[in-house]
């Protein structure tokens, strides 16, 4: 999928597809307004993707010094980008991984 399909489906559906992993969905969710729900989901997780994400949630929230610790944590520089533009960097590399894997697997 990409960046542009996930974008069509996000305006096309209410509901988060499940069949995305999780950093994916609470990018879903943050870009449809639920960022209480985006947090909850990558929270507890301990992938470099979902710290990734993590960190970009707290950056928008406005609370610089959580969100360098979640950069650190992704081994990700932290973002000097518009939101926007990170939210598409980092939902464009996340694409990119399940499409790798779903060719390994396939």
């Amino acid at each position: 999928m990409s960046l542009e399909e996930f974008k069509q489906l996000l305006e096309q559906e209410q509901k988060c597809p499940e069949f995305l992993p999780k950093p994916l969905q609470a990018l879903w969710y943050d870009k449809k307004g639920d960022w209480n729900r985006a947090h909850e989901i990558v929270q507890d997780a301990s992938d470099a993707d979902s710290a990734w994400v993590h960190a970009y949630l707290h950056r928008k929230e406005g609370d610089p010094s959580n969100a360098r610790y979640w950069y650190r944590r992704s081994n990700q520089p932290e973002s000097k980008e518009s939101l926007t533009q990170e939210w598409e960097q980092i939902a464009s590399c996340l694409l990119v991984k399940v499409k790798q894997t779903w060719m390994q697997m396939n």
